[in-house]
């Protein structure tokens, strides 16, 4: 076991993200006791595995049960509906880690009382293969040992960064926790692309996404920036210069993900509270 393993931790909400974290802690020891609240089936998974207690309502949480954290991952949609069942464990110093989108620290500090410890985190779908990026944000609640913890945790599934001002999530959302759908767009697109200059299509699939999935650990790893990654790969009059010359046209690629990006911050901001 884990010398740093939490004592008790409370997961409510065991969907995609919620199961992904799951995972990442059982993996990682990082839990003497997983209690989780699923009223679906989401959770059948990890029926049996070592630790982990699944419970269909927080109305079967045993009386005297007092968790070292609860992680929120129930949809945004049906957040205050679940809250009040909590608020006596934040009332009593429980860090509360939630990773809604869109659910503010505010909206927190209504539905569980202003003494809450709350951090408010954006992962994103990468974490489901332990490759995830979360971006973190905390009330003036948090203690240093709660930062930490909440780290440890979230870093189970991939890299975490902190920001001191939360409007800054809104772009985190648009950019990281809303990106994978965007690559994922981009393969599409590369893939049709190929098909359309005569590529078998299940062969031109292979090669968006081989290409997308290298490049991406290409990128990862190389100490360069992706500017003079780019440039490495460009021949002045070869073929991708003939690309560039058309994604970095005015009307190109940059200035379209700018107002995607833009208009997902928006919608993140329209969607709070």
């Amino acid at each position: 076991m884990n010398a740093e393993a939490v004592p008790a931790l409370l997961l409510v909400g065991c969907g995609k993200m919620g199961g992904a974290l799951l995972r990442g802690w059982l993996d990682r020891s990082l839990a003497q006791r997983l209690v989780v609240v699923e009223p679906g089936p989401a959770a059948t998974a990890f029926a049996g595995a070592p630790g982990v207690e699944l419970l269909a309502s927080a109305d079967a949480l045993p009386a005297d049960f007092i968790p070292g954290v609860i992680v929120l991952a129930v949809k945004p949609q049906v957040m205050a509906e679940a809250l009040p069942a909590y608020r006596r464990f934040a009332e009593g110093g429980v860090l509360v880690l939630s990773i809604a989108a869109g659910k503010t620290l505010g909206f927190f500090a209504r539905a569980l009382g202003a003494e809450a410890a709350v951090i408010r985190a954006m992962p994103n779908t990468p974490a489901a293969i332990g490759r995830g990026i979360a971006v973190a944000c905390a009330n003036a609640r948090v203690t240093p040992a709660q930062r930490t913890l909440a780290e440890r945790l979230l870093g189970a599934v991939g890299e975490v960064c902190w920001v001191a001002e939360e409007p800054l999530i809104d772009a985190v959302t648009a950019v990281s926790g809303s990106g994978p759908a965007y690559v994922f767009l981009l393969i599409e697109c590369l893939a049709k692309a190929g098909a359309a200059a005569g590529l078998p299509a299940d062969l031109a699939s292979r090669l968006a996404r081989a290409t997308v999935a290298g490049s991406g650990e290409l990128a990862r790893l190389s100490p360069e920036s992706a500017a003079a990654l780019r440039e490495a790969v460009t021949s002045p009059g070869g073929t991708t210069r003939a690309a560039l010359d058309v994604l970095m046209a005015k009307d190109g690629l940059e200035p379209l993900l700018r107002r995607a990006v833009l208009a997902a911050a928006k919608r993140s901001r329209e969607l709070a509270d």
